[in-house]
């Protein structure tokens, strides 16, 4: 594995060159070295930290300075893998100024490598003007949390043939605009696929089949921490919440009962503790 840190360039060379891409979610610093430690290509700082690390119902609640609080941390703790700040809600989407104003805080605050942006033509003009001021961007189509409602909930994008060309469009407008990458969530896997061959950019796919040039998950998710849903989509590679409600239950019963702490998890004295005891006695006589 190698120990340089990636870049934006070393990623759209794993298109070219055939490989594929991992991608997981990070929102604080030991995370961030775990995973960066397993050689995972890129964090992604998600505003679904909103709702796995938060509390919050959906991704629309989190705030700017939430992300860059987060992004900061994840940064601390990552070495070799690519850094990426999802712009929250509301962050890019009333113009190009507030996109350049805000996405450069994650590269200058949160020193991250790039942000990431949901939206296609509709927003391809902010998405190219942040390109031209320094900013790479990261794209995202499909079911895209932050306009939810919009498409009528949280479901499968891009069906009927009409949407499916919708979607193509986006990718493309995404790609002209100066997209390095693009996530694809909620689509079928043909669709997916149909992108990922027209792109020239690597596609992310959550939700989009293994056709996409990468896959993301919430790291959450995978690792069965969060347990409100889970979605279709996603493989639990371990089930974590009952084995950390099962070692906090543990923790309580040992000390309710007075087992712990044991004598392994104590400090000695370099002294006599009656030593301390005798003077104390002295001064109440005196």
């Amino acid at each position: 594995m190698p120990e340089t840190k990636l870049t934006i360039k070393a990623i759209i060379d794993r298109k070219r060159e055939g490989g594929k891409i991992t991608v997981l979610t990070a929102y604080d610093a030991s995370f961030a070295r775990l995973l960066d430690q397993a050689g995972i290509d890129i964090l992604l700082v998600g505003d679904s930290l909103g709702m796995v690390v938060l509390g919050y119902d959906s991704t629309v609640p989190v705030t700017l300075e939430e992300m860059l609080h987060h992004a900061r941390a994840v940064g601390r703790g990552r070495q070799r893998s690519l850094l990426v700040g999802d712009m929250p809600f509301l962050s890019y989407q009333s113009g190009p100024r507030d996109a350049i104003l805000n996405g450069g805080r994650f590269l200058k605050e949160a020193r991250c490598d790039a942000v990431k942006v949901e939206g296609g033509a509709e927003i391809a003009d902010t998405v190219r003007a942040m390109v031209r001021a320094g900013i790479p961007v990261m794209g995202h189509i499909g079911l895209t949390p932050q306009t939810a409602s919009q498409l009528g909930g949280f479901r499968v994008q891009g069906r009927d043939a009409a949407s499916a060309r919708q979607l193509i469009a986006a990718a493309r407008s995404l790609e002209e605009a100066g997209a390095f990458a693009v996530v694809l969530e909620c689509i079928p896997d043909q669709l997916a696929g149909m992108i990922t061959r027209q792109l020239a950019i690597p596609t992310i796919g959550i939700g989009a089949g293994p056709g996409c040039d990468g896959q993301v998950l919430v790291t959450h998710d995978l690792l069965g921490l969060f347990e409100k849903f889970v979605p279709r989509f996603v493989k639990q590679y371990a089930n974590l919440a009952p084995m950390v409600k099962e070692a906090v239950a543990s923790f309580r019963a040992e000390v309710e009962a007075g087992t712990f702490p044991a004598a392994a998890h104590c400090f000695p004295m370099q002294i006599d503790p009656a030593t301390l005891e005798a003077e104390k006695e002295e001064e109440v006589r005196t």
